[in-house]
């Protein structure tokens, strides 16, 4: 009377695997849907992200299309501070004959960089202070950031969340949970974290629409949070002959001033803090 016993069990055991989906050797799933677990993005949200993609380049496409001639076999973008001493070389006589349509060229290559997270960025950064110097230098790098910025921060709205939830699950976790404690001071704490290199710019700009940073508070702190940072690679590219890597830019004292702006710009929320508790 066993058998009868243990075959009622096993058709049972076999049912529950069905209905629920589990993976059993009667009920295989095909590899194709475990491909498409591991890719965030839905197959419309991978076509509005190229669709996006593509306005983009085309609109930067036309642009070098209406600039004047010029050798593009030397124009490409830096990927080290020697090839940036190159480009600077070649574009300098460029942009003092042409320099409105030589800043468009700029502005519109930086904000689709920023857009779309191709790294390089710092590296156009120190190119505006070698062309422009420190004020005008300062003016394109926070204007190009913040606009790349927002551009980014839309675009995450829009199709983001789920490619960070993949890349970056127990950051998000964290990062939303900040931003949770400090809703009634938010604008210093997003100063704080633009200001200092605490978190990636990258991270700050995908993850803020999705843990519900207000624009008006991501634009506000991306305008005037960069300003230090700016500063600080833009002087740099004046002395770009002196430079040796990228990494020589936050040195020691660099890092320790960026920190101690970035702990003034949260000082209002410690002492409200501390007077609460009093």
């Amino acid at each position: 009377m066993a058998a009868p016993r243990i075959l009622v069990l096993e058709s049972e055991r076999l049912t529950r695997d069905v209905e629920m989906g589990e993976d059993s050797p009667t009920t295989k799933k095909p590899v194709g849907s475990k491909l498409e677990r591991k890719f965030p993005l839905t197959r419309w949200e991978f076509a509005a992200a190229f669709g996006v993609f593509l306005v983009f380049a085309i609109g930067l496409f036309c642009i070098y299309l209406t600039m004047p001639a010029a050798d593009y076999g030397k124009l490409k973008l830096p990927r080290s501070i020697s090839d940036l001493r190159i480009l600077k070389e070649h574009l300098a006589t460029y942009a003092s004959i042409y320099p409105t349509k030589f800043i468009l060229g700029y502005c519109s290559t930086y904000i689709f960089m920023q857009t779309f997270m191709i790294p390089g960025t710092i590296f156009m950064s120190l190119l505006a202070g070698a062309l422009f110097g420190i004020i005008k230098g300062i003016f394109l790098v926070v204007f190009n950031a913040t606009a790349g910025a927002s551009s980014c921060y839309f675009l995450s709205k829009l199709i983001g969340r789920p490619i960070v939830y993949w890349l970056w699950p127990g950051k998000l976790k964290l990062f939303q949970a900040e931003i949770a404690k400090r809703r009634d001071k938010l604008l210093n704490y997003m100063l704080f974290l633009r200001i200092t290199p605490t978190l990636p710019n990258l991270f700050i700009n995908l993850a803020s629409p999705i843990v519900d940073v207000p624009y008006p508070v991501f634009f506000l702190a991306t305008v005037v949070g960069l300003v230090p940072a700016s500063y600080v690679t833009v002087r740099a590219g004046l002395a770009l002959g002196d430079l040796n890597s990228v990494k020589d830019l936050y040195d020691f004292k660099t890092l320790s001033v960026l920190f101690l702006i970035g702990f003034i710009s949260i000082l209002p929320t410690i002492l409200k803090r501390k007077r609460i508790y009093e």
